[in-house]
């Protein structure tokens, strides 16, 4: 008995998250989120620039892949080669994809400041063009958190990431 083999695309969800504590106010280190520099805020508490937007892409993209990016990849990048810029991480998590391709990317950080609100278009550009996707495939929401949660409070920042993913066997 022959089978036919049916054209459809292979969907795959990943979902990520990061977060990461602000550095004291007297802390040199830049505020790093979805690859753009925040002058009200201090830096990240991590051994790279701390992106919690980028991270949490990386951790949606290693939800796909089942290739450790930020416990590998990015760990060896940091402490062998020095490279503490999120964006190599993450464009090093996009080779991984292969022929998956992104078809949608979905973030929402939570967080008391710095104020996101003026910049949001600006950081899905940001994502678009690293990602190598439009813009119209970013989407991205911010939250205070109400001072229900440490980031609410003002502690630090948390990202979640949904990244949709597809490729077509023929």
């Amino acid at each position: 008995m022959t089978q036919n083999k049916l054209c459809y695309p292979l969907v795959r969800v990943g979902i990520g998250q990061d977060s990461h504590r602000f550095l004291s106010p007297e802390s040199t280190k830049p505020c790093i989120i979805g690859g753009l520099m925040f002058t009200d805020a201090p830096g990240l508490s991590a051994d790279s620039d701390g992106d919690v937007v980028f991270h949490a892409i990386c951790n949606a993209i290693t939800s796909v892949t089942g290739v450790p990016i930020l416990g590998g990849i990015a760990i060896d990048l940091c402490h062998k080669d020095g490279i503490t810029d999120s964006q190599v991480y993450l464009e090093k998590a996009i080779e991984t994809l292969g022929k998956q391709h992104v078809q949608h990317v979905s973030l929402t950080i939570e967080g008391k400041r710095p104020r996101f609100q003026v910049r949001v278009q600006e950081m899905r550009e940001k994502v678009a063009e690293v990602m190598k996707i439009s813009v119209a495939q970013v989407g991205l929401t911010v939250t205070s958190g109400d001072g229900l949660t440490d980031f609410g409070c003002g502690d630090g920042l948390q990202c979640f990431c949904i990244l949709t993913t597809a490729e077509v066997e023929l």
